[in-house]
């Protein structure tokens, strides 16, 4: 940078040679007397030093040399004036430069600098360089810092000291010098400055840490170029790159004050290796606990594991990804994998296949498919030594040896790497599978995953799945699951929303449309609150399923406020490797309360809740269907639920704390109540009243108490006289235990009001 070049400034004062009426014997103003004429002060043309020179005796205490002419001062622009002196005889003085400040109107700035350093001269003959650096920047090497109030200066110099002695000068240089400022001037650093190459080969990296360390608030730039980094970096400046950097797979480059994609992709060259590194540096400290994804669309031709991205296996500190999309694109790499082997299963071990075949070959994350195994059972871990595989949950049926299936979704992010992977957060991510690929596979075990405002958009086969304990406490809040199968008959569907393996897990306020499932869930404690999940299709008399698969019997689970449409609840025991009751807690625990539950165009025998015990000996212990909505669209179904007797049955004799009340019914042809009010009339005198619940007990159950009778009027025996005596009563009698009967002790009619119960108190 050189104003005198760009910008046409006059910046040198005249040579001595073109007249001594050119300097001033005092500050260079119009008016002041000027070195012509005078008796100390001649020109010199044959100085073996100087080509041509100015000869002055020193008589004057401060004794001035100023250019008449005015150099001009700009903001920005950096003069070094040059003096070369030498003494000649008599004594020595000191040699300063020195110049007048003028502003627009032409006075002196009186309270500016307007000398610089000053220099002795220690010997005759030889040649001092003097010089002193004037700009309005009061920077570092700046020896005359001004104001911008100056416009003009008369440049020259000064000489102190003793009089009497003759010095010659050379003609006086100006210079801008700007350009050894600029990269004080600039706010950034280029890592060029420290040795960086960019060559694509030799290892940048020192140079990169070198000007992080100097840029002292300034940004740092990265030139065209292809920087290789074989060492982790972090810079901690802000950053700009025109070129790229490239690091080996186990190499961070953290960049702490700007971690976001757009950087990272600048960087890297591509937006999918920058969010490749960009994640991997997520996991260490990097002043963020948020990678933010700035909006972006990021194609991923091949799932991301996101464990050997990050290397580590083991992490429990918060983490978010957010705020962006992620694209699947068509390639081999989604292609899903099916391996078939032999194993053994015992309900003894039952978390363990063993004399597995070809164990080496299935992968970590494998969905288990086979005669006697439950949905949605995962391989969790395996060991190729001792040819055994870890199970998410147990087999409900498969003691002994058979074949197995082993499939191997795809998922855009793969967490199944981790042992353990706690508190991570995915925020306002779509992830567009395309009808390619799943969405995420967490990691083996950890808590409170969060899922918040994602969109999981046609995955091929999962949304969300769980190979082990990684889903403890989990979140899924307001997200959508938009199914790839939305055109297929219910019944034809076969993917899933999510699954969850542990405890403590919060779906809500999610919309979830036409899967095969919404959710297949053990473990208890849950919470399934304000979620829309409808599975409906087009088709006449049309099939359903379930959308909520409960897995064990005592869930401990609210089941409220949700829009439940063109589906069912489905609760049974299909994760339980001894399925029959012994002894454990059996179905209790499930409350659902205050639901809406809609269907259309179905058949009359779809039910809304079903209960499907896998083993025999269980019974109801703790259920409440309360405060419910329920209503069929052209169509009318004979009742709301069902109990699936297609394996066992329940035992109705030990029924306890059933409580189905409150329910509204549309197109319904029989309800369900319990505890059950029922007005008999008798109208023929008989010594025993048979009360009917009339298929209003749920799941088919059986009277076991008849709580209170109520006699409504007059009880007259057969001569008409009114008797004033209460009967003894006999619940669960009748071919199926639904009837219960009122014991007069004589042949009695009238009418009265009983309430009966399908279960006990506890």
């Amino acid at each position: 940078m050189n104003k005198a070049i760009t910008d046409g400034l006059v910046l040198m004062p005249p040579p001595f040679s073109a007249g001594l009426n050119l300097w001033s014997r005092g500050d260079g103003t119009p008016g002041s007397a000027a070195w012509q004429g005078q008796p100390n002060a001649a020109l010199v043309s044959n100085d073996q030093d100087f080509a041509g020179c100015l000869e002055l005796q020193k008589l004057e205490a401060t004794q001035k040399l100023r250019s008449f002419a005015q150099t001009p001062i700009q903001p920005g622009l950096y003069l070094r004036v040059t003096a070369r002196v030498k003494a000649v005889s008599g004594n020595l003085p000191a040699v300063r430069i020195a110049a007048w400040a003028g502003d627009v109107a032409g006075q002196n700035l009186a309270a500016l600098a307007q000398t610089g350093p000053s220099v002795p001269l220690t010997a005759y003959g030889e040649v001092v360089t003097v010089s002193a650096i004037i700009s309005p920047a009061a920077r570092t090497g700046v020896d005359m810092a001004w104001t911008t109030e100056a416009v003009y200066a008369h440049i020259g110099l000064d000489l102190t000291g003793a009089n009497g002695g003759v010095v010659r000068i050379d003609d006086l240089v100006v210079e801008d010098v700007t350009g050894l400022f600029i990269r004080k001037l600039m706010d950034w650093v280029d890592v060029r400055d420290y040795g960086a190459l960019g060559n694509g080969a030799t290892n940048d990296a020192a140079a990169f840490l070198a000007a992080d360390a100097d840029a002292q608030g300034r940004a740092i730039l990265v030139p065209s170029g292809l920087f290789r980094l074989n060492s982790d970096v972090t810079i901690n400046s802000r950053i700009r790159f025109e070129g790229t950097v490239s690091m080996p797979a186990n190499r961070r480059l953290i960049l702490t004050r700007n971690f976001d994609l757009d950087t990272y992709g600048q960087a890297f060259g591509t937006e999918i290796e920058g969010f490749r590194r960009a994640l991997q540096a997520l996991f260490y400290f990097t002043d963020h606990v948020t990678l933010d994804l700035s909006g972006r669309r990021v194609e991923l031709t091949e799932p991301i594991d996101v464990a050997a991205v990050a290397g580590l296996t083991t992490f429990n500190n918060r983490r978010v990804l957010r705020n962006g999309q992620l694209v699947a694109v068509a390639g081999p790499a989604w292609t899903t994998e099916d391996f078939t082997s032999t194993a053994t299963y015992a309900p003894a071990n039952n978390l363990t296949l063993t004399g597995v075949a070809n164990v080496a070959n299935i992968p970590v994350g494998s969905l288990v498919i086979g005669t006697g195994v439950g949905r949605e059972v995962y391989v969790r871990a395996r060991n190729v030594a001792a040819g055994t595989i870890t199970l998410s949950q147990p087999l409900w049926g498969a003691t002994g040896t058979r074949p197995y299936t082993f499939r191997r979704f795809k998922y855009m992010l793969d967490f199944s790497g981790f042992d353990l992977l706690s508190r991570f957060e995915l925020e306002d991510i779509e992830f567009n599978c395309q009808g390619l690929c799943s969405g995420v596979l967490l990691a083996n075990s950890g808590s409170t995953a969060r899922f918040l405002s994602c969109t999981l958009n046609r995955p091929l086969d999962r949304g969300i799945s769980s190979p082990g304990l990684g889903c403890q406490g989990m979140f899924v809040d307001m997200c959508q699951f938009l199914s790839n199968e939305s055109a297929l008959p219910a019944q034809s569907r076969t993917s899933i929303a999510l699954n969850v393996n542990a405890n403590d897990v919060k779906l809500r306020n999610n919309r979830v449309v036409r899967f095969a499932h919404f959710a297949i869930v053990n473990g208890t404690g849950h919470l399934v609150h304000a979620n829309h999940f409808f599975q409906g299709d087009d088709e006449p008399a049309g099939i359903r399923r379930a959308g909520l698969v409960f897995t064990q019997t005592n869930v401990s689970t609210v089941v409220t406020g949700n829009y439940i449409d063109n589906c069912f609840i489905e609760w049974g025991n299909e994760h339980d490797s001894e399925p029959q009751w012994n002894g454990e807690f059996s179905f209790g625990g499930l409350n659902i309360v205050g639901n809406v539950f809609i269907a259309s165009s179905t058949t009359s025998a779809f039910r809304w809740v079903v209960i499907k015990p896998y083993g025999t000996g269980h019974y109801l212990n703790g259920f409440s269907l309360v405060s419910n909505s329920f209503r069929v669209f052209n169509a009318t179904i004979d009742r709301v639920e069902m109990l699936d007797t297609s394996l066992a049955t329940l035992d109705f004799m030990q029924s306890r704390n059933v409580r189905v009340e409150g329910n509204s019914f549309n197109n319904v042809a029989q309800g369900i109540q319990n505890p059950l009010i029922v007005s008999h009339s008798q109208n023929t005198v008989a010594d025993t009243w048979t009360i009917d619940s009339d298929g209003f007990v749920p799941f088919g159950g059986r009277i076991r108490m008849v709580e209170a009778v109520q006699p409504e009027g007059t009880i007259l025996n057969g001569a008409n006289a009114a008797r004033y005596v209460f009967p003894n009563a006999l619940p669960g009698t009748g071919a199926q235990g639904n009837q219960a009967q009122l014991r007069w002790g004589e042949a009695m009619k009238g009418k009265a009001v009983v309430k009966m119960r399908m279960d006990l108190p506890s």
